[in-house]
């Protein structure tokens, strides 16, 4: 697994709040109400259930969820259409994705649901820290 390394994942990372911040920001221009924000805001993490069956399926899925390509798509076409429905769709789901990144939560490997682009996450990144520290 290769993933980037501190400086550029801080880098990534702020790319993905400014990107967050801004479809937020077409989310509230548009009116989308906070309520619906609330309530579809993790919509795209149901992908994961592709992990059930294997972390190969599981991180196909979830990559294809959780890449800029289809929301901004949506957002475009959209806006081309002047249909404002789908340009919020696709800015809660560049939100969502945007979102995830800030956290860490990057495209994944098929090792497994913990290897990401950005790194490692959850308890394997904790147990890797330790033997560092130790060695």
């Amino acid at each position: 697994m290769s993933a980037v390394i501190h400086p550029v994942r801080a880098w990534l990372r702020a790319e993905a709040f400014v990107v967050f911040a801004s479809a937020v920001a077409v989310w509230v221009a548009l009116d989308g109400g906070w309520w619906r924000f609330a309530l579809f805001f993790l919509l795209p993490d149901l992908s994961m259930a592709a992990y059930l069956v294997g972390p190969r399926l599981g991180a196909t899925v979830y990559n294809i969820v959780h890449s800029y390509t289809i929301p901004a798509a949506l957002a475009v076409s959209g806006a081309a259409l002047d249909h404002v429905p789908t340009i919020l769709v696709g800015a809660l789901w560049t939100a969502h994705i945007g979102f995830d990144r800030v956290l860490g939560y990057g495209l994944k490997y098929p090792t497994a649901f913990t290897d990401t682009h950005l790194g490692t996450i959850g308890k394997a990144r904790r147990a890797r820290d330790i033997v560092t520290v130790q060695a």
